[in-house]
């Protein structure tokens, strides 16, 4: 199975969950009523839309249920990346880095990353 399609309200939820789990819908709730105006009702039916998507799982916990992460975060950003750089770059990956990087400023140390991640695909 690949990756989900996760919306961006999806994606919220999917943080949480990927920060902390297993976790109930209530603290899911509590956790997310400090940075959104969702009522309760539709942080379940984003829930639920995961659990469809089989983006998370969930077991009973007493007269609960506990839910966690299908996939990885790491998984999902590299999908929800490959996605836009097929949109909008029409899968120019390199592109896309190219114009990044000219407008980002970069710390020494990010440099160094860049340039080992870059010496090591050379030699693959």
């Amino acid at each position: 199975m690949g990756i989900p399609q996760i919306s961006d309200s999806e994606w919220e939820i999917m943080k949480v969950i990927w920060k902390r789990n297993p976790i109930t819908a209530e603290e899911i709730i509590a956790s997310l009523a400090e940075r959104k105006d969702w009522s309760p009702q539709t942080i379940k039916t984003f829930i639920n839309r995961l659990l469809k998507k089989g983006a998370i799982g969930h077991e009973k916990s007493g007269r609960s249920y506990v839910y966690y992460p299908s996939v990885s975060e790491k998984e999902c950003v590299l999908a929800k990346s490959k996605s836009f750089i097929e949109r909008v770059y029409d899968g120019a990956a390199a592109m896309f880095f190219v114009n990044f990087l000219e407008e980002k400023t970069l710390s020494e140390k990010e440099i160094t990353k860049l340039q080992n991640i870059l010496e090591n695909k050379k030699r693959k």
